[in-house]
């Protein structure tokens, strides 16, 4: 055995660790959307509406790593990987600042949803160790879109 064997071994390893959790985080996203979309309709709340966009850019961000690590070398599609997440990146900014300023001037109002408060509580106690997971394992692969997507899972 040389003494790289073990590495390519462990970046396997750490790679399909990546691939299932950008699937988990991609399913969770998607249901989360589909969810805080349709019960933000029911109820009118633009508030609800927007966390369910947000989901579907974080699912784009995911997206975009699961993509990199489909490539048999996935640090060839690392760069346009990181371009896609800093693209959601943006997007979740200016959604963030968008949804702020209209709720200081009063445009927006919080509405009172119990479907929202029960995603928001399930969000709270899933997508941190998502976050945690992929940033380790991605820091251990030296993996910049791993651990970006890592971030924007966390925010």
């Amino acid at each position: 055995m040389t003494e790289t064997a073990p590495r390519t071994e462990r970046a396997a390893i750490l790679r399909k660790r990546i691939r299932i959790i950008v699937a988990i985080t991609i399913t969770w996203n998607v249901i989360e959307a589909f969810v805080a979309i349709a019960a933000g309709g029911a109820a009118s709340s633009a508030a609800l509406i927007g966390f369910g966009l947000d989901s579907i850019v974080e699912v784009l961000s995911a997206a975009a790593v699961a993509w990199q690590f489909s490539a048999p070398e996935p640090q060839r599609r690392e760069r346009v990987a990181l371009r896609v997440i800093a693209v959601s990146f943006f997007a979740l900014a200016v959604y963030v600042s968008v949804d702020a300023v209209l709720s200081m001037v009063g445009l927006r109002q919080p509405e009172h949803s119990t479907v929202g408060i029960i995603i928001a509580a399930l969000s709270l106690l899933v997508m941190p160790f998502l976050s945690w997971f992929e940033r380790r394992t991605g820091r251990e692969l030296g993996s910049a879109t791993a651990v970006a997507d890592s971030k924007q899972t966390l925010i």
